[in-house]
């Protein structure tokens, strides 16, 4: 799953004086891989979304292009420690062209449906958030696999000391489907990331990702170097970008993104 890594909300949280004190800035989990701790506040809605993200990779004489638009993660507060959350993608983009040929796909993506609850909170020294999710084929056979899939993710994030530095952890297990269709077996994301509020309102990240699959066709592991920014408009509205870059030869080569976070 992508989803994300570099807990920005705990940045914001300790960042931002443009914030009025009953309205804390918004809380999102873009930019990275992260899933945040925080919840969005009760009874107001949230949407995230990736106005543009293109992976690129080379490997093995075939070269591919990846274009996600407009993916969407829409939130709503339920209390002071929970929110549900409906991930959306309107467009994939998949071209790929090599020795075998050339190939082009685009599709409606796959559905994510999630709850995130707060375990500590907004006082804690260590903030701990459980967030289950359920991935539903809504893409096509040539951009999905067609399968629920589902995993549990546990963001950690603290402060390192009184100074502006973040230091997070987003260990992800998942339920992933077999790549021959039959059955389904375990796969792992780790990755640690630390985080910078350079400025009331711009957040800086740096962080390295792990994924590892164990399909009974034979285990692939991916690492990545990833860096963010994200820059806080006003309370309820963010914009950010960020870069990936891959580790080793089963991890796409760069993938470069932005987008934009709104609280309602």
């Amino acid at each position: 799953m992508r989803g994300q890594t570099y807990l920005l909300a705990a940045l914001l949280m300790c960042g931002s004086t443009a914030a009025a004190a009953d309205e804390p800035p918004i809380c999102p989990d873009r930019p990275s891989k992260a899933t945040g701790p925080c919840t969005v506040p009760a009874g107001h809605w949230q949407v995230e979304t990736g106005l543009i993200d293109w992976t690129h990779d080379r490997s093995d004489g075939e070269t591919s292009d990846f274009i996600i638009l407009g993916s969407s993660l829409i939130k709503y507060g339920v209390s002071d420690r929970i929110d549900i959350e409906l991930g959306v993608t309107p467009l994939e983009i998949f071209r790929a062209h090599g020795a075998g040929g050339r190939e082009h796909d685009s599709s409606f993506g796959d559905t994510l449906v999630r709850m995130k609850y707060a375990l500590t909170g907004d006082n804690a020294a260590v903030a701990v958030t459980l967030d289950p999710f359920v991935k539903l084929p809504t893409a096509n056979h040539e951009l999905g696999n067609g399968k629920v899939e589902g995993g549990l993710t546990i963001p950690i994030s603290a402060p390192l000391g009184k100074g502006p530095l973040t230091l997070a952890f987003s260990p992800e297990i998942d339920w992933r489907a077999d790549a021959d269709g039959h059955g389904h077996h375990a796969a792992m994301i780790q990755l640690i990331n630390l985080g910078l509020a350079a400025t009331s309102k711009l957040s800086l990240g740096a962080e390295l990702w792990g994924q590892w699959d164990w399909d009974p066709a034979g285990t692939s592991k991916q690492y990545s170097a990833d860096g963010t920014v994200a820059y806080l408009l006003n309370t309820t509205t963010q914009l950010d970008a960020g870069a990936n870059f891959g580790l080793n030869k089963q991890t796409p080569d760069v993938e470069v993104y932005a987008g934009v976070s709104k609280r309602f």
